[in-house]
């Protein structure tokens, strides 16, 4: 059997640990690389034994020397409580990162797939996105770190792409949630969970009206693979996500009812330039991947929050 030799860069953060799972459930050799600034030793500790499995501690601020046939280029932090952490360190991760892995695909013509965002959009004027959609980001604001890190990444991707005709692949990812998320990331999902199963009351930013859609992790993981697996005029940038759309508050109570716990709604306010909605046009997705999410939000969170009753219980 031939494998295909695949790097994952921020290969152990919640994302990432699932696809390099995914990824020698199919015969690949993966290669995962992470600096562990919130990539966690636990999201990957089970596969360190497969022997096709490569764990390389690596900043992709710095060079790579590799021979690989594709990448998957992951690494950034992505939640606001760890972007805005060390801002300038975001943007070099997003901008120094893209250059250096771009780099790494030219040396070895490999195909590249660039884990965007649907933070691109900024706080959108329409809704639901689409990928025409250019913005509405504020450049210097305290998000500007990643919204703006991330949409030069892009920029550099089509550019490698016409000057150099690298196989490129850009996904701009919606809110994703699933088992290793960081209990600390400060995400929604994560945040509403751990309070709930503390008995804390549950912060909501605003009055809890803004919306977001949620897809299950392993459903954002089978749209990674059909989109490096697409033929190679599919270079996106594809949105992908899960459609449904649910006000911040609705999941609030759906998780309380789920964890069985009493907690209280308290309110704080809205952080500057947080998106007042958001939802995923994945029309071209459909179209171009046969994708579509299968998990529901009420399944999703059930597998959610059995992993987090397991984390807080160790």
């Amino acid at each position: 059997m031939i494998r295909r030799k695949v790097l994952v860069t921020g290969g152990a953060g919640f994302l990432g640990s699932h696809l390099c799972e995914r990824l020698l459930d199919d015969g690949c050799d993966v290669i995962c690389v992470d600096n562990f600034f919130t990539g966690r030793k636990e999201n990957i500790a089970h596969l360190i034994d497969n022997p096709y499995f490569e764990m390389l501690r690596h900043d992709v601020t710095f060079s790579l020397y590799l021979e690989v046939e594709e990448i998957y280029n992951l690494a950034c932090p992505a939640s606001p409580v760890h972007y805005q952490f060390d801002p300038v360190q975001t943007t070099k991760t997003s901008v120094h990162g893209a250059i250096n892995m771009l780099g790494l695909a030219r040396r070895t013509k490999a195909k590249i797939f660039q884990a965007s965002t649907s933070e691109v959009y900024g706080d959108p004027e329409i809704h639901p996105q689409t990928e025409d959609y250019r913005g509405n980001v504020n450049p210097i604001g305290p998000r500007a770190c990643y919204d703006e890190g991330k949409r030069c990444a892009e920029t550099l991707f089509f550019d490698y792409h016409r000057q150099h005709g690298l196989n490129i692949r850009v996904a701009r990812i919606f809110n994703t949630y699933g088992p290793r998320m960081h209990p600390n990331d400060g995400r929604v999902v994560s945040n509403f969970i751990v309070q709930a199963l503390k008995g804390e009351p549950i912060t909501i930013y605003g009055d809890g009206s803004q919306t977001r859609s949620f897809c299950y992790v392993d459903d954002m993981v089978s749209a990674f693979m059909k989109l490096m697996a697409a033929p190679d005029a599919v270079t996106g940038p594809i949105n992908l996500g899960n459609p449904g759309e649910f006000q911040i508050r609705e999941l609030a109570e759906k998780v309380i009812e789920k964890t069985g716990g009493g907690s209280k709604l308290i309110f704080r306010p809205l952080p500057e330039d947080d998106p007042r909605q958001r939802q995923p046009n994945i029309a071209q997705a459909r179209d171009k991947l046969g994708w579509e999410p299968t998990v529901p939000l009420d399944e999703g969170l059930d597998r959610t929050i059995a992993y987090f009753r397991r984390l807080l219980a160790d």
